[in-house]
C-alpha cells in the first residue's frame, strides 16, 4: 500500500467525489431533458426515471477510502397517466403514459449535487494551493 502525503490524499478522495457527482449531474440532466418523453407506440411505457446510487471503497493502491457509482437504476414509481386522445402514445381510451420523473424533487437533487461539487471543487483548490505553497516554501529554502 502506498504512502501519500495527506494532501495528496484528500486531492485524491475529493477527485472521486467530483466524479461521483459529476455522475449524479449527468443523470438528473438526462431524467429533467425526458421528463416529457412518452412511449413511442399506443399504450407504451414512457421513459423510466433513473437513480444512482453510491458507494465507499477502498482503494487498495492508496489505501484511500473513495466514493464511486455503485449503480445507475430504474425507479419503479409507477408512470403517471393523463387523457391525451390526440397523442400518438395514446391507449384505446385515450391515455398516455408519462414518465415517473418530478421536476421538483430533480431539481432538488441537482441543487445538492452542484453543492456537492463545489464543496469538493473546493477541498481540491485547497489541497493543491496547499501543496503549491509548501514547493514554494522549499524552493525559497
Amino acid at each position: 500500500m502506498a504512502s501519500l502525503d495527506p494532501l495528496q490524499a484528500s486531492l485524491r478522495i475529493a477527485g472521486s467525489g467530483l466524479q461521483a457527482q459529476s455522475a449524479r449531474l449527468r443523470v438528473i440532466s438526462e431524467n429533467i431533458a425526458n421528463a416529457q418523453s412518452t412511449g413511442s407506440t399506443p399504450g407504451a411505457d414512457p421513459y423510466a426515471r433513473k437513480t444512482i446510487t453510491f458507494d465507499s471503497e477502498l482503494d487498495r493502491t492508496l489505501g484511500l477510502p473513495v466514493v464511486h457509482v455503485k449503480n445507475v437504476g430504474v425507479d419503479e414509481t409507477p408512470f403517471k397517466v393523463e387523457l391525451d386522445p390526440g397523442n400518438p402514445a395514446a391507449d384505446a381510451k385515450g391515455f398516455v403514459k408519462m414518465p415517473n420523473v418530478d421536476l421538483l424533487v430533480e431539481l432538488a437533487d441537482m441543487r445538492e449535487a452542484n453543492r456537492s461539487y463545489e464543496a469538493n471543487l473546493q477541498v481540491a483548490k485547497q489541497s493543491a494551493d496547499l501543496m503549491n505553497q509548501t514547493v514554494n516554501l522549499l524552493k525559497d529554502a
